[in-house]
């Protein structure tokens, strides 16, 4: 079986992601979602390796670990909150030179 990116092999991908993110949810992670966990893959599995075959995603998207996930989601959180203060910080600023 031939590789190819790991974007490619997404759209044949949905019911191996929609069945992640039910297991994830059923631990209690009510942020799971499709996107999320496909973001999680390519952030922390596949950072690095984005050339695989068709088993090899497969095989990486149930092997998905609850602790990584929990982590991605940790970081983005993070992020999220960093930029949302960066916005509020301009635009407060903004507003007191008006």
């Amino acid at each position: 079986m031939e590789k190819k990116h790991v974007e490619a092999w997404k759209p044949l991908l949905q019911d191996v992601i929609d069945s992640k993110v039910s297991e994830l949810q059923l631990f209690g992670y009510r942020d799971a979602t499709s996107d999320n966990v496909w973001q999680c893959l390519l952030t922390k599995v596949w950072r690095k390796d984005q050339e695989k075959r068709l088993y090899q995603v497969v095989e990486d998207i149930f092997h998905l670990n609850a602790h990584v996930f929990m982590s991605y989601l940790t970081v983005q959180n993070y992020q999220n909150d960093d930029l949302l203060a960066s916005i509020a910080a301009v635009t407060t600023d903004q507003q007191e030179d008006n």
